[in-house]
């Protein structure tokens, strides 16, 4: 979706110095909304005039991408914009999350032979950059999603953090129809539009009772096991277990993905199941246990 023709061209005439600023332009206006010459100066430690001078290139290849603010004294997306790189999806993601990559202009690859086979599918780009706008700004999201109980349908949803469930990413925030907190695949929003609107009261991160509360898990090697040393030495376990805190509104996700038997009485087989949740009880009250293993 990167643009083509002359923008694409003049950019193989500028240095690579130049090419990882302008990437973190079209990075920031993209994904967090806007970008202002403090963010070149603060990222790259460039001074003010090569900070003016970069962003007047990053409009003269990308016209149409960035409006100026005056009262704000920064650049902000425009409703036309077109990226001016490729941003890869599951390297954007990590970008976001993980402050990591948003500066690489250029190709970059694992130092050794890596393989990362579990994702079956990653969110559209267009997507993301909607999503990530809606939380870096507290913006509203009107959303055409596709539920699993409920089919297509549109939704006003106000998004407050990404998560990595390890096989998928979803949104989190409060949705207006359903009036809740809920979790939302990114791969299952067909179409994301940003309203200039933010939460109401009731609708904010500090409101959602599943994120706010802190759950800790003592996760155990199972005890059908034959060889649970080797389970303890894999997690570095410590008499016998290893403590996690999570936020309540993960708990079901982290227990799914690392076969956890969540059962009081351990009855799953160890086969699948090589962890035991040891303190059962703290599950009370956790919202999103039916995807666990119990």
């Amino acid at each position: 979706m990167a643009q083509e023709g002359r923008g694409a061209a003049a950019l193989d005439e500028v240095g690579q110095a130049q090419r990882e600023r302008l990437f973190h332009i079209d990075f920031r206006a993209w994904f967090l909304g806007a970008v202002s010459r403090g963010d070149l100066i603060r990222r790259f430690g460039v001074r003010e005039a090569a900070a003016t001078r970069d962003l007047a290139l990053y409009r003269r290849l990308a016209p149409d991408n960035l409006r100026f603010d005056g009262a704000a004294r920064l650049y902000r997306c425009a409703e036309a914009f077109r990226p001016l790189f490729e941003h890869p999806p599951e390297r954007t993601l990590t970008a976001i999350a993980d402050g990591l990559g948003d500066d690489a202009a250029g190709e970059i690859g694992p130092h050794v032979r890596t393989e990362r086979p579990l994702r079956l599918s990653h969110p559209r780009i267009e997507i993301i950059a909607a999503v990530s706008r809606a939380i870096a700004e507290s913006r509203a999201l009107e959303i055409d999603y596709v539920s699993l109980s409920s089919g297509p349908g549109r939704r006003v949803v106000l998004p407050f953090a990404l998560v990595d469930t390890g096989l998928r990413w979803h949104a989190r925030g409060f949705d207006r129809r359903r009036g809740r907190f809920l979790d939302f695949v990114l791969t299952r929003i067909a179409e994301a539009r940003l309203r200039d609107e933010g939460p109401a009261p009731g609708e904010g991160r500090e409101d959602d009772a599943q994120w706010a509360r802190i759950v800790d898990l003592e996760l155990a090697p199972h005890p059908g096991l034959a060889r649970p040393d080797a389970v303890a030495r894999d997690l570095a376990m410590e008499g016998g277990a290893r403590i996690v805190r999570m936020r309540a509104a993960l708990v079901g996700y982290a227990l799914l993905h690392w076969g956890v038997d969540a059962t009081p009485d351990h009855r799953l087989s160890p086969d699948r199941h090589q962890l035991w949740l040891r303190n059962t009880p703290t599950l009370y009250g956790v919202e999103n246990l039916a995807i666990a293993p119990q």
